[in-house]
């Protein structure tokens, strides 16, 4: 499926921690190592933060009953992982990074347009993480608003430095403590509120669809989001390994554990609304007199999520950097530089946004679907429709090879992808026309078709006109 020369797989296993070498550039298949079960525990602990509880209460501070809010973030959550996964199994197939085959819809320069989304997505994440976290930081460690997000920050540059074989390690080892964990609080918890009765339906409050419509856009945000860099952490598997386990490997594992938490979050801010707004401390409290150790592994499990957006931030810059400097390696020193400038930038984000985080909170992740899935319809669409799997990986780095700098098709097609959506979003301080009538966020639905359609009949259209009139494939 990618022209590369054939070497033997897994003549080299670099599978020890230390500084990555490879950034941007491809893998070659001698380095390939790994199974797909890896993707199982690092997209399982990615999820198992108190910013996956802080969404599942949403649905509740919105009106929604717990049962009603379950069920819109199990629907949200199927949706957005159905995507995230079909972007990791493109991962050992390619041997590159998610938005670096993106030059193959957009073009090598093109590319930087979806790639700016991406980057500011990133951005707001590393941003929110640390405004939820702060509070369990200051708990444990004695620092201010400041400091506590100052020490966050530090720490999430330092294991990102580091990068891919880190980071699945410590995926593995929060897999388990995830698990204890959470299964722990949840029966602390249970047992806590065991007279108090949770309805699944809420008699005095009629249900609201545009409730629902919303808290399942925000569930299907969460795992979307994941899309632009889920491949970033399958590229080292060999391409061997089947399609369909790299798939459910890392569906299995968003899929169980966003759901789990969040229906955490919901059931938490059902009985004790209080407690929800400050989710870290909430679940810490529930342990006792071993409190600071939880609040520690608290810490870690939302450090690894922070890890997980840095990183792939800095993908992404560098992915438009390196276009325009035509390069295709970056130096450890300019890396160190530009993952340090990134968390500057968000850990400013965190300073002015957390005196009102909650609808700052809900506003990112609405306009993460909107810049998102008119990206993420393109590229499945060409991958897995147009191309089927087929490019050149060394012409995604040259401005003059089949790419080219721009296409101005797909461009025009994401472009359009985001204006479709405008009648259709909803946010605090926007209503678009037919939100207002319906009553409901539903800007993901044309998000995801119109681009994706348009997309597969342009470029098919035009191959099969250039096929006619040259007798040639087209790129």
């Amino acid at each position: 499926m990618v022209h590369c020369a054939a070497v033997k797989v897994g003549t080299v296993a670099p599978n020890r921690v230390s500084v990555e070498a490879h950034s941007i550039d491809f893998v070659p298949l001698s380095e390939r190592y790994g199974t797909p079960r890896r993707l199982f525990t690092i997209w399982f602990s990615a999820n198992m933060t108190v910013l996956g509880v802080a969404l599942g209460t949403l649905g509740i501070a919105a009106g929604l009953s717990f049962g009603w809010t379950v069920a819109a973030l199990a629907i949200g959550n199927a949706v957005g992982t159905i995507f995230m996964a079909a972007h990791s199994a493109q991962g050992p197939q390619l041997g590159i990074p998610q938005m670096i085959q993106s030059r193959a819809q957009f073009g090598v320069l093109g590319a930087g347009l979806p790639l700016l989304a991406v980057v500011i997505t990133y951005l707001l994440y590393c941003a929110a993480n640390g405004v939820l976290i702060q509070g369990t930081i200051k708990a444990l460690v004695p620092v201010g608003n400041q400091g506590a997000l100052v020490l966050f920050s530090t720490v999430t540059l330092l294991i990102a430095f580091f990068g891919y074989e880190l980071i699945h390690r410590l995926g593995a080892v929060l897999t388990v403590v995830s698990i204890v964990l959470f299964v722990t609080a949840t029966y602390l918890l249970l047992t806590k509120h065991a007279g108090q009765g949770v309805p699944l339906a809420n008699t005095s409050t009629p249900f609201s669809g545009a409730a629902f419509l919303l808290t399942m856009t925000q569930a299907a945000a969460w795992a979307l989001s994941y899309g632009p860099y889920v491949a970033d952490y399958s590229r080292y598997l060999p391409p061997s390994v089947p399609v369909s386990k790299t798939f459910w490997y890392t569906g299995l594992g968003c899929f169980l554990s966003s759901t789990l938490i969040m229906t955490f979050g919901a059931y938490l801010a059902t009985v004790d609304p209080d407690l929800a707004k400050d989710p870290g401390n909430a679940v810490a409290g529930l342990f006792g007199a071993v409190r600071p150790f939880v609040q520690l592994l608290i810490i870690i499990g939302v450090v690894q999520g922070n890890v997980l957006n840095l990183y792939s931030a800095y993908m992404s810059s560098i992915t438009i950097f390196s276009g325009i400097r035509r390069m295709d390696r970056i130096d450890r020193r300019r890396k160190l530089i530009i993952m340090a400038a990134l968390m500057a930038v968000a850990t400013l984000i965190s300073m002015l946004t957390q005196e009102n985080f909650p609808r700052y909170f809900a506003d990112a992740l609405n306009a993460m679907v909107y810049l998102l899935m008119p990206w993420s319809a393109i590229n499945l669409a060409d991958y897995y429709v147009v191309r089927r799997g087929h490019y050149k990986i060394a012409d995604m780095f040259r401005i003059d090879g089949e790419y080219g700098a721009y296409r101005w098709k797909t461009i025009g097609v994401y472009t359009l992808g985001i204006v479709v959506q405008l009648p259709f979003m909803g946010l605090s301080f926007y209503r678009g026309a037919i939100e207002q009538w319906i009553g409901a966020d539903f800007a993901w639905f044309p998000g995801l078709l119109v681009p994706g359609v348009l997309h597969v009949l342009l470029e098919t259209g035009w191959r099969r006109l250039r096929v006619s009139a040259y007798g040639t494939r087209v790129p």
